[in-house]
Formats: C-alpha cells, sequence, structure tokens
C-alpha cells in the first residue's frame, strides 16, 4: 500500500488543490491518503521565511500526531508548511517524497516536485512541472452527483443557465463594488443573450458590499453568500448544471475547476474595472510587483492570457458566444503518472 499524507494548508484555495491531487492519486489501486491538518504557533510564519527544518511552529499536540508509521509521500502547500513537511522527510531518514503545489520559499531542491502554474513565473528545472492550471477535485463522478443533487433545487432557474463564479481581493485588484457593479452588468447581458437564468455564488472572501451589489443588480437571480463549513454549498451544483460559466479573474482555482465541465466559460477581468475600486493593500502590491524580485510577487495576466490562448474561455463583455473548452483531464492524468513515478 502506497499511503500519502495530505497536509492541509492555512489557505482554501490551496486545499482544493492539495485535496484533488490526493483524491486523484488514490483512485489508483494500492494508493491511499489520510488529512493532517497542523494548529500553528506564533513562530509557523518566521520559520517557514527563515527557510529552517522544524516543527516548532506548530501546536504540541500536532508535533505529537506527526509520528510514524511515516507516509511514503507528502503533498501540501504553504510557507508554514514547508518546515514540518521537511522535518518529517528528515525524520524518515529521507524516504518520504515532497511534492509542494504553487511555489516554495525554501529552494526547490528541498522537494521531490513542485507542481506549479504561469502566475508564479518559476524557471525550469527537472523537479518542477509546469502545468497550465491548478490541481482540483472536479471530476466527471463529483459533477454527476452533483447534478443530480441540485437538478431539482435549481428547477425554479430554468435552462439554459449561466453560472457566475465570485472571488475576492487579489494582488493589485479588488472586488469591490465598482467591479461588482460591472460583472452583474455584463452578466445581464450574456443572460440576455442567451435568454437565460442566472446562478451566483460567492466565495470565502468575497467582500460583503460586493455581494451586495450583485444581489441588487441581478433581481431574480439565485445569488448564495458562502459560510463556513456549509453543508449545502451549491458550488458543485453551479458548475454541475450551468450551461455557461463565468468567472471572475482573481480566482485561478475557480477558473481551472470551471474548465473541467467544459462549458463555455467566460473570464471577467476585475483589473479592467473603470473606475477601479482602490486599497491600500492593492496599492502596495502594485508597487512591489514593479520594485521587488518576482518570488516575492505573482502575475495572474500570465496566466490568464495562456488560459484563453489555448481555448479555454474568452473575455466577458468581448463579444460573441464562447465554445466549450478542452478541459482538464489529460493535464490532470499528466500530473498523477509524474507524482507515482517518484515512488
Amino acid at each position: 500500500m502506497t499511503r500519502i499524507w495530505a497536509i492541509a494548508s492555512y489557505r482554501a484555495g490551496e486545499n482544493s488543490q492539495i485535496f484533488g491531487l490526493a483524491e486523484r492519486l488514490a483512485e489508483q489501486p494500492g494508493w491511499s491518503y489520510a488529512t493532517k491538518r497542523l494548529a500553528y504557533g506564533p513562530l509557523a510564519g518566521p520559520i517557514g521565511l527563515a527557510r529552517r527544518i522544524s516543527i516548532a511552529g506548530v501546536t504540541e499536540a500536532t508535533q505529537r500526531e506527526l509520528a510514524p508509521p511515516w507516509p511514503d509521500l507528502v503533498i501540501s502547500a504553504g510557507v508554514k508548511n514547508e518546515p514540518v513537511c521537511r522535518w518529517i522527510r528528515r525524520e524518515s531518514d529521507g524516504r518520504v517524497r515532497l511534492v509542494f503545489l504553487g511555489r516554495t520559499w525554501a529552494s526547490r531542491s528541498c522537494f521531490d516536485l513542485v507542481v506549479t502554474t504561469p502566475q508564479y513565473r518559476l524557471p525550469p528545472a527537472p523537479n518542477v512541472l509546469h502545468n497550465l492550471m491548478t490541481q482540483h477535485g472536479v471530476s466527471a463522478a463529483r459533477l454527476a452527483a452533483a447534478r443530480d443533487r441540485w437538478r431539482d433545487r435549481f428547477a425554479a432557474y430554468p435552462s439554459p443557465r449561466v453560472g457566475v463564479l465570485v472571488g475576492r481581493d487579489s494582488g493589485p485588484f479588488v472586488l469591490g463594488v465598482n467591479a461588482a457593479r460591472g460583472l452583474a452588468a455584463e452578466v445581464r447581458s450574456l443572460g440576455e443573450m442567451l435568454g437565460a437564468s442566472t446562478l451566483v455564488t460567492t466565495s470565502a472572501r468575497t467582500r460583503p458590499e460586493a455581494a451586495d451589489e450583485i444581489a441588487r443588480a441581478l433581481p431574480g437571480a439565485f445569488v448564495h453568500r458562502w459560510r463556513p463549513d456549509d453543508a449545502d454549498n451549491p458550488y458543485l451544483g453551479i458548475l454541475a448544471l450551468s450551461d455557461a460559466l463565468v468567472v471572475t479573474s482573481d480566482s485561478i482555482a475557480m477558473l481551472s475547476e470551471a474548465a473541467a465541465t467544459k462549458r463555455p466559460l467566460y473570464l471577467f477581468d476585475v483589473g479592467a474595472t473603470r473606475p477601479p475600486d482602490r486599497t491600500i493593500k492593492a496599492r502596495a502590491y502594485r508597487a512591489m510587483m514593479s520594485t521587488l524580485p518576482e518570488r516575492l510577487s505573482r502575475d495572474l495576466g500570465v496566466f490568464h492570457d495562456a488560459f484563453i490562448a489555448k481555448g479555454y474561455a474568452m473575455r466577458l463583455g468581448d463579444g460573441g458566444v464562447g465554445a466549450g473548452g478542452p478541459g482538464c483531464d489529460a493535464e490532470a492524468a499528466a500530473t498523477v503518472a509524474r507524482v507515482a513515478a517518484l515512488i
């Protein structure tokens, strides 16, 4: 039996990637995975930034849970998790393989494989796998189950349906009232062109004022406001039952998950909002991108350009009706094969 520890991140977007990859690997005969959740202390961030190998950044209760028998493979992400995962490999006398997603703070040579996407702009290396899209768990089977679960509940919103996935502030871009107003106007126009009803869901850190504006500007739409630990979250149902999808440009994870449906997909460019929403944090990030090393920031535009060029989406408001994309099955299968080859 090949055993995986999927070590959860402190960020929801990274967790969807960690568990998505772990689930796909566990579909192979003889593979299984267990989830490990870390409770952090105040030193977790500084230890990660210092590139140490240590479990001093997690609580004593967490430390007791990190014990043999060690897994064959660890999958994780995030600077706070790096010291812990490297400690696990050291304690196993180097037998545990480490796969990290996104980018790493420690040298990439400290990991067996880094699975990354374009916005991080990592240079080529033998242990870096460059994918277009993030890892996720949106499979045909999960979409079919969600379709069965949500079909009757969405019966009041007849097909064709436009599903709208709303994200949050990201880097230099702010998804505030102005962006929400622009998004709602474009979605309304698309819905009128297609004769479609509208299904909207917000996400973990959508600004409340943005959600309010969308609900106000799209009367008659289904609008779900994200709640923590919500057993009735319609996200997968919207993916499964929408005939076209609109996703805000801030979330590469949501764009990747939407692409898995192979439905027409429209990208709403938050950065093109006029007048733009502004915050001090966004201005600081923009300054950082222009003056500091690339490793300290990410460039979502690099991903957007590649995503559109490969036919997965078109920009919302460019006119015309989008075609279904090629999906991401081949890339996901290649990633599973590359990780499995480490064992």
